[in-house]
C-alpha cells in the first residue's frame, strides 16, 4: 500500500541571525564610505556603491536604509534608482567621460590590440546599458 505524501509546504526564509545582520551592516556601511569616496573623486562611480549599501542595509539595518534614502545628498539617486531605474543627467555625462577616459588611457597605455578591442566593446555595452536608462534630474 503506498501512503500519500504530505503536502509540500511553501519554504520561507529563515529570519537573519545576527551574524548574518552583522555581515549585512558591515557591508553597507563600507559600501557607503566608498560611494561618499566615488562622490568625492572624479575618476571613481558613487552611486553604484551607495545603492548596493542600501540594499545591504535593507537586510541589515533598516533604520540605515531609511537614513540613506532620506539623507539630502545621498539618498536621490537612490530613490531615483530604486523607483524606476533612472540615471539623473549629471551621472550618466559622468560615467560617459569616464568610460571615454578609459579608452584612451588603454589605448596609451601599449596595451595588446586584443585589450584595447575587448576594452572598446566593454565600455561601449556600459554606454549603451546607461544611455538607454531613463533620464530624472536630481530632485
Amino acid at each position: 500500500m503506498h501512503l500519500p505524501t504530505p503536502p509540500r509546504r511553501p519554504r520561507t526564509a529563515p529570519a537573519p541571525g545576527a551574524a548574518s545582520r552583522l555581515a549585512w551592516l558591515a557591508g553597507g556601511l563600507a559600501l557607503t564610505a566608498l560611494g561618499v569616496v566615488g562622490l568625492i573623486l572624479p575618476v571613481m562611480p558613487g552611486t553604484i556603491f551607495l545603492i548596493l549599501a542600501a540594499g545591504c542595509f535593507a537586510r541589515g539595518s533598516p533604520r540605515l536604509e531609511r537614513w540613506l534614502l532620506e539623507h539630502p545628498q545621498l539618498g536621490p539617486s537612490v530613490v531615483a534608482w530604486r523607483s524606476d531605474g533612472a540615471i539623473p543627467m549629471k551621472g550618466k555625462i559622468a560615467a560617459f567621460a569616464g568610460m571615454g577616459l578609459s579608452i584612451v588611457l588603454v589605448s596609451l597605455s601599449g596595451a595588446p590590440p586584443v585589450a584595447i578591442a575587448a576594452t572598446v566593446a566593454l565600455v561601449l555595452a556600459g554606454a549603451l546599458y546607461v544611455g538607454s536608462r531613463p533620464t530624472r534630474a536630481k530632485r
